[in-house]
C-alpha cells in the first residue's frame, strides 16, 4: 500500500505551507543523488518525497488528497505519480538555493555538474464534460497548438557556461569567499545555443504546430480537478524536456439530473390522479431511460432510490445511486366541474390526511438520504 504523503514528509495534516516546504527540503537534501551516488533506495525516497511535496504544496491537490487519498490521483494523470528526476529538478530545484555548490541540484539530469536539461512551458486548456462522460469515463481528442523543434534545427554547447546553464560568481567578503550562481544570460539556462536555424523557426529554433492530443478522463472526476498529459506542452530548445498539457475540467449542465458527489437527483412531477391511482413513468439516467413504477397513494416528497444508477466512484469502488424525488403537481386552473368535485371531496373522510408513524417526515427522508 502506498505510504501516506504526510508520513513521507513527517508533517501533520494541519501543517502550514512553510512547514511542508521545510520538511520536503530536509528530506530531499537527505536523499539527494549527489549525496547518495548509486543508492537506489535513496533515489526512490528522493522521488517519493518530491511526489508528496508536489501534492501537498498545491492547495487544490492537497484538498483532493485530504478528501480522497491516493485515489484522487489514480487513472487520470493527477498529482505527481511517475515523476522522474528531470521533472523533480525542473519543478523544485529553486527551493534548494546554493545547497549543492551554488547550483541548485548541480544540473538537471547530470547530478553534479553535467549538462543541464530544462523543461518547456506547460500549456493549459479547458475541456467540457457531460454528465454521461463523468459517469462512465471518456477519451477526448483535442487540438493543441504547441511549440516544437523545427525540422533541421541543431544546437551546440553554450560557450559562456560550457553547458551548465549557470554562471558562477565568487565574491570575497569578511566571512570569506562566497560562491553564488545565476542563470546563464547567453542560453537562458538551457546549456545550449542554436547552431543552425531553419527558415520559419524562432530564435530558439522552435515552430508552432497543431497536434491532436488524446485525453483519458476517468469516471467520477469532479469540476475543478486538473488532468495532466505529460510531455504535451511546449518543447524547449536543445536537449530539453517537453512541458505538460494541463487540462481543467468543466461540467455541462444536464437537463434533468443534478449531481451530488457520486449520487444523482431527479425531480419527478406527477399529477394528482397519478398519485392516487399509481402507474409508471419513464425517467432519465446516465445509462439511458428507465421505467419506474408508482404505487397507488404515493405521497409527494417520497424519494425512490435506484441503486447503482449514479456516478462511478473516482477510486473505482462502486457507484452512487439515483434518487428520484416525487412531487405531486397541484392543478391551478380548475373548471367548474373540477372545482365542484374537489369541494365534495373536502367532506369525504378518505381525503383527510392520516399520516402514520411509518410515514417519514421530510427531515427524516433527507437524513436517510445522506446516511
Amino acid at each position: 500500500m502506498k505510504q501516506d504523503f504526510y508520513d513521507i514528509l513527517g508533517v501533520s495534516k494541519d501543517a502550514s505551507a512553510g512547514e511542508i516546504k521545510k520538511a520536503y527540503r530536509k528530506k530531499a537534501l537527505q536523499y539527494h543523488p549527489d549525496k547518495n551516488p548509486g543508492d537506489q533506495e535513496a533515489e526512490a525516497k528522493f522521488k517519493e518525497a518530491a511526489e508528496a511535496y508536489e501534492v501537498l504544496s498545491d492547495a487544490d491537490k492537497k484538498a483532493r488528497y485530504d478528501r480522497y487519498g491516493h485515489a484522487a490521483f489514480e487513472g487520470g494523470g493527477f498529482g505527481g505519480g511517475g515523476m522522474n528526476m528531470d521533472d523533480i529538478f525542473s519543478q523544485f530545484g529553486d527551493i534548494f538555493g546554493s545547497a549543492f555548490g551554488g547550483g541548485g541540484f548541480g544540473g538537471f539530469g547530470g547530478f553534479g555538474g553535467g549538462q543541464r536539461r530544462v523543461k518547456g512551458s506547460n500549456l493549459r486548456i479547458r475541456v467540457g464534460l457531460t454528465l454521461e462522460d463523468v459517469a462512465h469515463g471518456v477519451e477526448k481528442k483535442v487540438k493543441v497548438r504547441r511549440k516544437v523543434k523545427a525540422d533541421g534545427v541543431t544546437y551546440k554547447t553554450c560557450p559562456t557556461c560550457q553547458g551548465s546553464g549557470q554562471m558562477t560568481k565568487i565574491t570575497n567578503t569578511i566571512l570569506g569567499r562566497m560562491q553564488t550562481a545565476t542563470t546563464c544570460t547567453s542560453c537562458g539556462g538551457a546549456g545550449q545555443v542554436i547552431d543552425h536555424k531553419p527558415a520559419g523557426a524562432d530564435n530558439q529554433g522552435l515552430v508552432v504546430e497543431e497536434e491532436t492530443v488524446s485525453i483519458k478522463v476517468p469516471a467520477g472526476v469532479e469540476e475543478g480537478m486538473q488532468l495532466k498529459v505529460t510531455g504535451k506542452g511546449n518543447e524547449a530548445p536543445g536537449d530539453s524536456i517537453p512541458g505538460d498539457l494541463l487540462v481543467a475540467i468543466e461540467f455541462k449542465e444536464h437537463d434533468t439530473l443534478k449531481r451530488d458527489g457520486d449520487n444523482l437527483h431527479y425531480d419527478l412531477y406527477i399529477s394528482l390522479s397519478e398519485a392516487v391511482l399509481g402507474g409508471a413513468r419513464e425517467i432519465d439516467t446516465v445509462d439511458g431511460k428507465v421505467r419506474i413504477k408508482l404505487e397507488e397513494g404515493i405521497q409527494s416528497g417520497k424519494i425512490l432510490r435506484l441503486r447503482g444508477k449514479g456516478i462511478s466512484s473516482l477510486n473505482g469502488y462502486g457507484k452512487g445511486d439515483l434518487l428520484v424525488h416525487v412531487n405531486v403537481w397541484t392543478p391551478q386552473n380548475l373548471s367548474r366541474e373540477q372545482r365542484e368535485f374537489f369541494e365534495r371531496m373536502q367532506e369525504d373522510d378518505n381525503f383527510e390526511p392520516k399520516p402514520e408513524k411509518s410515514d417519514k417526515s421530510f427531515f427524516d427522508r433527507v437524513r436517510d438520504m445522506f446516511s
